[in-house]
């Protein structure tokens, strides 16, 4: 069995941070994914003729570091600007429906930058890790029953399932346990045709809506799709709830921010973020445990966001290449 310096597991912003810098030292890796392409909660779902950021929204740049890799990337064409005409129902402080910083976002899709950092790459998708376990060199096991070995391993799992791959008995578990995340309900909706509500997205603080915005009009994106986001408290209240169910409670609310009436959507669904972000994140960076070659990163280890992602995935490649 071939060993390879590096698994990464996961393939969000994060892990394929990580990735692209561990490679350009000329290290042997693979990228671990369970799901079926690059995103992570950075995803974009293509589904009945219309395309959904069902995930993060939008991004900003605040440190130099990130601003620099940004330029570098709407340079590519893979990132542009975007200015939305922004509502705000019901009470709200004064200054949070403006923001300091430029709204980024991918383009065509908030997977595109993931996508183009994962070309190039090993990335192996569909691909569910189910356990690890350290013995000199790591040891991942996939579902597949395959078994891969490592002498480092960058986690960028959600905390709780990072700790349950780790075992009980592994150092950073019980801190991983206490680092909670929230989920979120994301609503799809796609129309033939829609009135312009004279919005293109809103935050909603009078019913089960947290957010809701025009997906069409982001940059790149074509035809008529809104994704609308439920709050916590909702999304917690109703986190088993069935999906169908689900997305016939949040289209009632969109209807009447959208002024709807009859009018019926070509296309609904739901879908449920449960690790959807840290409600008090680490800012750490990364967490790092050197005699294991272990780094685990994410943006709950970085005050949330895409930039505290990215960071972390730097963060950890720069304390793995330091030992290997």
């Amino acid at each position: 069995m071939s060993i390879f310096d590096v698994l990464v597991i996961g393939a969000g912003w994060s892990g394929l941070t990580a990735a692209q810098a561990l490679s350009a030292k000329g290290l042997k890796l693979a990228v671990l994914e369970k799901g079926r392409g690059p995103g992570g909660r950075c995803a974009t779902r293509r589904q009945g003729g219309f395309s959904f950021d069902h995930g993060t929204q939008y991004f900003t740049a605040r440190s130099s570091g990130f601003a620099r890799q940004v330029d570098a990337w709407v340079h590519d064409g893979l990132v542009e600007t975007w200015t939305p005409r922004i509502r705000t129902f019901g009470q709200r402080p004064a200054d949070a429906g403006s923001s300091p910083d430029r709204r980024l976002v991918a383009a065509p899709g908030m997977n595109s930058v993931l996508s183009s950092l994962a070309s190039g790459l090993d990335c192996r998708f569909g691909q569910r890790v189910i356990s690890m376990r350290y013995e000199g060199d790591w040891t991942v096991v996939l579902d597949s029953g395959e078994q891969l070995q490592a002498r480092a391993v960058v986690l960028t799992a959600p905390p709780a399932q990072a700790a349950d791959l780790l075992g009980a008995e592994h150092p950073l578990s019980q801190r991983l346990r206490q680092v909670p995340m929230e989920p979120t309900w994301a609503l799809m909706v796609g129309f033939d045709a829609l009135p312009d509500p004279g919005f293109d997205a809103a935050f909603d603080n009078d019913g089960p809506l947290a957010w809701l915005v025009a997906n069409s009009s982001k940059p790149g994106r074509s035809a008529c799709a809104w994704v609308a986001h439920a709050d916590l408290a909702w999304s917690r209240a109703h986190l088993e709830d069935d999906r169908d169910l689900v997305a016939e409670q949040l289209l009632e609310a969109l209807a009447l921010r959208l002024d709807l009436g009859r009018l019926r959507p070509e296309f609904c669904t739901a879908h449920r973020w449960r690790y959807a972000q840290s409600s008090a994140p680490l800012d750490v960076g990364c967490l790092w445990q050197p005699d294991q070659r272990l780094a685990l990163a994410g943006d709950w280890c970085a005050g949330n966001r895409v930039e505290g992602a990215w960071s972390s995935g730097r963060q950890a490649a720069e304390q793995l290449s330091a030992v290997l």
